[in-house]
């Protein structure tokens, strides 16, 4: 099977993944900490969880991951998925990996898988719009990040 979870032995890749993934939007400068990520994978409170995708023929090697929490909505009344980043590595695309990681996500809940697409990625559209996948209209993002003190 192309697709697993992720393991604490594999916090190394899953950061690189996320770096790698960061130039690939022209954001050049994360660095994210080994181990305070693995801490919040695969302490014993974990916040997030990974799914790692890898090639065909090649099961040593990861090609991608979806990086993913819990989430609740009250209005379904069923618990769902937060997709916080999916990439697959540009030498390992069009084997059909990103659509096995979000077949496994849909497998994992009986409510929705959600995420967010930066805009104007127009292959990221055509990708999402082939799987079925719909934009929410009428919906604005906030974020709020409280100061300490």
């Amino acid at each position: 099977m192309p697709v697993r979870d992720a393991v604490a032995d594999d916090i190394e890749e899953i950061c690189a993944l996320i770096e790698e993934h960061a130039v690939y939007e022209d954001k050049h400068d994360l660095k994210l900490d080994r181990q305070e990520m693995a801490g919040f994978l695969f302490g014993p409170d974990p916040k997030a969880w990974v799914l790692l995708a890898t090639p065909p023929g090649e099961p040593g090697k990861v090609a991608g991951f979806a990086f993913c929490s819990w989430n609740f909505s009250t209005w379904e009344a069923r618990p769902g998925i937060w997709l916080d980043d999916l990439f697959v590595r540009p030498e390992h695309r069009r084997f059909g990996l990103g659509r096995e990681l979000l077949d496994e996500l849909s497998a994992r809940t009986p409510g929705r898988v959600e995420w967010d697409m930066q805009e104007g990625n127009e292959k990221g559209e055509a990708f999402y719009a082939q799987l079925g996948a719909d934009p929410v209209p009428g919906w604005i993002r906030y974020r709020w990040r409280p100061h300490a003190g």
